[in-house]
């Protein structure tokens, strides 16, 4: 088992209890904080000794040092940490300054059971693809990014090696659309190839997927997994 660590970050004794108590159901362990300050400090401590937190669940409104100065600072550490944002109200200056921050969900109280558990779930999710260098495309599909190998309901499904710098490059970019002439660079060095050579390999990558096939072409533009 993947041992997961999240630091929850809340004044309030009852919204702490609540949060502490859905956040244990879910990841194996929970540290506890307070406030701003005490929540920084612990964070650093955690990472220092080399045992950094997957997440960072933490209130904005706190006595001392507020959520979202913890959570810039916190930026700062560590760019790619994962934060879920609790709040008494929708505060719109701070949920801009959080835009460059990897937020995954935003909570408003008073807490709803039901969209708590599923954010909750859904950032168990993210952290384990973070952890085992795992991108989850759909239910079905899976990708390991470290070893550039695509599963199919956890069996390998076969590419070739042109298939595979093209899939790689469809997961990097996943979300933009990737031209012919960037797919033609990444497999050749080079634009200066025919359209049909390109569109061959394509072809047999997307009949390989068969009916679950997820790459989206664009006419004119070119290929997406969104």
């Amino acid at each position: 088992m993947i041992h997961t660590r999240v630091l929850l970050c809340e004044d309030e004794e009852d919204a702490r209890e609540i949060l502490g108590f859905y956040l244990n159901t879910i990841f194996e362990e929970v540290v506890v904080a307070k406030d701003g300050k005490v929540g920084l400090g612990t964070y650093k401590k955690y990472r220092r000794e080399g045992r950094p937190f997957d997440l960072v669940l933490t209130d904005l409104n706190m006595p001392g040092l507020d959520g979202m100065s913890m959570l810039e600072a916190i930026h700062a550490l560590d760019p790619k940490q994962h934060l879920i944002i609790v709040s008494a109200y929708r505060d719109e200056e701070k949920l801009h300054r959080s835009i460059d921050l990897k937020v995954l969900g935003y909570f408003l109280k008073p807490l709803n059971v039901d969209n708590v558990m599923e954010m909750l779930r859904k950032a168990k999710e993210e952290v384990l693809e973070a952890k085992s260098n795992t991108s989850r495309i759909n239910k079905h599909y899976h990708y390991n990014l470290e070893d550039k190998l695509l599963y199919r309901d956890g069996v390998l499904v076969k590419l070739t090696q042109q298939e595979t710098h093209l899939f790689d490059l469809l997961i990097r970019m996943r979300g933009k659309i990737v031209t012919m002439d960037q797919f033609k660079q990444e497999l050749w060095g080079t634009t200066d190839k025919p359209d049909s050579t390109f569109r061959a390999i394509m072809k047999r990558l997307k009949d390989k997927l068969g009916a679950d096939d997820f790459v989206q072409s664009y006419k004119g533009k070119g290929y997406i997994i969104e």
